[in-house]
């Protein structure tokens, strides 16, 4: 079978599931199935809920995952839409890959990448909205907080302005087009000029720091004791996400900073981070797999 694409961290992210006891795993992202073929070689008492919300990534899934049909169950949906109704299950481990698959990145179809033959980037195929809607759509205001907020580009009033002032005279057609034409004005830099960009407008169509931060509620609702959580991030904004909620969650006493004495019974922790530091690609496999190279992954254990 042909794969198109790897996981990344995968022996790191295993590792943090070492001492998973018997249930259910949810893979929120199951994508490709990388990582869900590796948890369920490694825990054969583990039953695997692979969820993905890209219908092309999890088909490949379900074929990959054949010999293990036994103990998986698909469903093609967003993981902040479905999660909740696994609450009554004993939920050994939870995995959410926050991350744009090779295949999507390659598939010039699906507008990822600067080469791209359409301006889509839409993860799930089904939704209306794309990334046409935003470049040629939204008003100079809206570019602007996207392009600041979420993908943190220093030029993002003169990207902003340039957009909008080249639509009135012909619309942006593919991402190709989009990228080329970011380039011809923006100074070159160690990566493409458009890469912030295009990361901005793919978090807007997709919604990804609202699901990721719907995952991670969700995931504390349905969590049990001794359910351990991962999540593989690939851009700070996500990890910063991540990195807080885990140390709110740890946290023994909620009392306001200014209480004068601890008045909660110091014993409100949700669980505890598994490691203090986020858990990164090796020399070896960022030279394997350069897109591996910003990914980190988190952990932690409820209680």
């Amino acid at each position: 079978m042909n794969i198109p694409h790897i996981p990344v961290l995968l022996n790191e992210t295993l590792s943090l599931f070492e001492n998973m006891k018997d249930g259910y795993f949810i893979d929120c992202t199951c994508g490709f199935g990388g990582h869900s073929e590796a948890i369920l070689k490694k825990f054969p008492n583990i039953k695997l809920i692979a969820l993905d919300q890209d219908i092309e990534a999890l088909n490949f899934a379900k074929k990959r995952l054949e010999p293990f049909k036994d103990r998986v169950e698909f469903y093609h949906s967003r993981a902040s839409e479905i999660l909740e109704n696994f609450k009554e299950l004993p939920i050994a481990g939870i995995l959410a890959d926050i991350g744009v698959s090779s295949y999507q990145l390659d598939e010039r179809k699906r507008g990822f990448n600067f080469e791209g033959d359409s301006l889509d980037m839409r993860m799930n195929q089904s939704q209306e909205f794309s990334a046409k809607d935003v470049v040629n759509g939204y008003s100079l205001n809206e570019l602007e907080r996207i392009f600041k907020e979420y993908g943190e580009e220093r030029y993002y009033k003169k990207i902003a302005q340039k957009i909008v002032e080249r639509r009135k005279e012909k619309k942006f057609e593919t991402s190709k087009e989009l990228a080329d034409f970011i380039a011809s004005f923006i100074p070159r830099k160690k990566i493409h000029p458009a890469t912030q960009i295009f990361q901005a407008i793919r978090i807007e169509v997709n919604e990804e720091l609202k699901e990721l931060e719907a995952i991670l509620d969700k995931s504390l609702k349905i969590a049990k004791n001794r359910t351990i959580l991962s999540v593989i991030t690939f851009h700070s904004l996500e990890d910063r996400i991540v990195k807080q909620k885990f140390k709110e969650w740890s946290k023994e006493c909620i009392c306001p900073s200014d209480a004068f004495r601890c008045e909660c019974g110091r014993n409100n922790a949700k669980g505890k981070i598994i490691n203090k530091k986020p858990l990164v690609a090796s020399k070896e496999e960022i030279l394997a797999n350069p897109r591996s190279r910003s990914a980190k992954v988190r952990g932690f254990l409820f209680r």
